[in-house]
């Protein structure tokens, strides 16, 4: 049931647009990730290159109404990793960034960790608004003199006002301690430790210390021809520090209490839905693979996303997920041509929003679904620069499977599998939204 035919329900317009319009996307430009900051002023995109654009909320516009309050606009750019070459294995490491995750704010600096495959960094976000003049030792440039003798009286140094500008400076370098992909950052609530995950492993770190971390899941066989699954996320609780889950590739969601023991390889919970066998299929351990997973803010609840589904689990029932949301079942009858063109194996994430009554997740045709948990309906809109305008309103778009199809439909053989939307954030207060659709990043505003 659609989220916007009914009066009280979110009405989503367009706001912004980030990105260029060629048609011709370099590699480098494409976006790998999305994170709003603590409080939401901040927006930071990561892209394959390995470059990270921070977007910051215009002040000026936070006292308009709705329709205007939502814009942001480049505040800083860096680059946070180069491509690397193993030597030892002979190996190029990409740049492309797979995570960001902010730090909370403790001072007037702002903090983030970046990763790609191998190494995290920890960058320092700060203002630079005044500069010191008048050295005796330097030129204007900053150069130090040589010629000392043409000083003939000192000077005291002043502070001056300057021009705005914003650094981005590395404090940290976590790195040489995961043999395989780094998949997933999540910082504790402690807000000293954050774990980094890969295929096989997942490592604690300590913000201060960049030369040890401990090793707390360890899923690698003795024999690699063993292997039945991998991680393929993990995030920890919100509020309670020791507690942190991950997923697997075969559908499956651990917590792990780190009270418990050292090494968590026996989980405190899994969370496992059994499979429905009339749809077992040669496809169903790839479809069952679980891309992201994101507690609640409230921390009660898990929301996963595999490939055909988002589910909501309490963290007080494991035997089945409370809430189910199908979010393109058509696709089911295309799984071997999507399974041709390597589509099945694309990485969805998943958002909650801030008062954790919606749950939204991106789809192909730069198509992406909001449901709402109270209500139980929800909506299919597009992110479609070349159709939209400021402030419009949304349409919901409909997939048509049958032959014969309506005037506002789309047929499930028109949608184009090169548009998707794999990656997306919602603000923390306000329903705000960002998706990333390859080169461009979308910004839409819900209004009641």
């Amino acid at each position: 049931m659609d989220l916007a035919a009914n009066s009280g329900d979110l009405l989503w317009c367009f706001s912004q647009v980030k990105g260029t319009v060629e048609e011709d996307v370099t590699e480098a430009d494409i976006i790998s990730c999305v994170e709003f900051n603590g409080d939401g002023e901040l927006l930071a995109t990561g892209d394959k290159g390995g470059r990270v654009v921070i977007f910051q909320r215009d002040q000026a516009s936070k006292g308009c109404d709705a329709s205007h309050s939502g814009e942001y606009n480049v505040y800083s750019t860096f680059q946070s990793h180069e491509p690397e070459f193993d030597y030892l294995k002979s190996l190029e490491i990409e740049e492309k960034i797979n995570k960001i995750r902010w730090l909370k704010r403790c001072n007037a600096a702002h903090f983030l960790l970046s990763t790609n495959d191998k190494t995290v960094k920890l960058w320092k976000v700060s203002e630079k608004r005044k500069r010191a003049e008048g050295f005796n030792l330097r030129d204007e440039t900053g150069t130090l003199m040589h010629d000392l003798s043409s000083i003939t009286s000192l000077r005291v140094p002043v502070v001056k006002p300057m021009d705005l500008m914003v650094e981005a400076s590395p404090r940290r370098v976590f790195a040489n301690a995961h043999t395989y992909h780094i998949n997933s950052i999540s910082i504790n609530s402690d807000w000293m430790t954050f774990l980094s995950a890969d295929d096989l492993r997942i490592n604690l770190w300590h913000l201060e210390v960049t030369d040890q971390s401990f090793n707390i899941v360890d899923i690698k066989p003795a024999n690699m021809e063993e292997l039945t699954e991998v991680i393929t996320a993990a995030e920890f609780h919100p509020t309670e520090c020791h507690l942190f889950v991950y997923s697997s590739s075969k559908g499956t969601i651990r917590l792990c209490d780190m009270r418990s023991q050292a090494l968590c390889d026996k989980h405190a919970k899994m969370f496992e839905e059994p499979e429905d066998p009339a749809n077992r299929s040669f496809f169903s351990e790839i479809i069952s693979s679980i891309s992201d997973v994101k507690f609640s803010h409230n921390g009660r609840y898990l929301l996963t996303r595999d490939y055909l589904s988002l589910k909501v689990w309490d963290l007080h029932m494991d035997s089945k997920p409370v809430e189910s949301y199908p979010v393109h079942e058509y696709l089911r009858s295309k799984l071997c041509a999507l399974y041709e063109n390597d589509c099945i194996f694309d990485k969805f994430e998943c958002a909650w929003s801030g008062n954790d009554r919606y749950v939204m997740t991106g789809s192909y045709n730069n198509f992406f679904r909001i449901f709402d948990r109270e209500t139980r309906r929800d909506v299919t809109l597009e992110a479609n620069r070349e159709s939209l305008k400021p402030r419009q309103v949304l349409k919901p778009r409909r997939v048509c499977t049958s032959g014969k199809r309506k005037k506002d439909e789309i047929s499930v053989d028109c949608l184009d599998f090169n548009k998707k939307i794999l990656h997306t954030a919602w603000h923390p207060t306000e329903n705000i939204v960002s998706l990333a659709a390859t080169n461009n990043f979308y910004l839409f505003q819900g209004r009641d």
